[in-house]
């Protein structure tokens, strides 16, 4: 026996349809903000670690083009639009401007490893919502964008990670 749809379920579908794609889109929006603040210390750092912290910046922006392509490819799926102009990121997303005067290796593992952080926060976020909307295909994709960033996080921040003194 085939079950027959209400209009009001459709249009309750529809709207966690667009809620989703709005979702994906907010997030969309902060992957390419923050690969490209991870391109910015890339390019930027310098200090006695240059090289190993010049690799790892350019591993984290290459683990977020990954993870922008996944994002866009699904808002696509679900009958969307992903906008990933360079204007639509500027206005929208919810990371901090990332600052343009710093130099050093130290300073740009904060203020990334701070980004990062800020990032899974939000993609945290956007997984509850997912899972509420019982959207679990897309809850599982950040899932798994979530563990890796949440990966290079620890891997940033340990180049500032300060022991305190032991007690004697």
């Amino acid at each position: 026996m085939e079950l027959m749809r209400t209009k009001t379920d459709k249009e309750g579908k529809e709207k966690v349809k667009l809620s989703i794609l709005s979702l994906l889109q907010d997030r969309l929006v902060d992957t390419i903000d923050l690969m490209m603040q991870a391109k910015q210390a890339h390019w930027n750092t310098k200090g006695k670690h240059f090289y190993p912290l010049h690799l790892l910046f350019d591993e984290v922006a290459e683990a977020l083009k990954k993870s922008i392509d996944l994002i866009a490819e699904r808002i696509v799926q679900l009958g969307g639009v992903a906008d990933g102009t360079v204007q639509t990121v500027g206005k929208k997303t919810k990371l901090p401007m990332y600052p343009l005067h710093i130099v050093t290796g130290e300073e740009h593992s904060t203020n990334l490893a701070n980004a990062l952080i800020q990032y899974c926060d939000l993609e945290k976020n956007a997984i509850i919502s997912a899972n509420d909307a019982q959207d679990f295909a897309t809850a599982d994709m950040l899932i798994d964008i979530s563990r890796e960033i949440n990966k290079y996080y620890w891997l940033v921040s340990a180049h500032v990670y300060t022991q305190k003194p032991q007690p004697r």
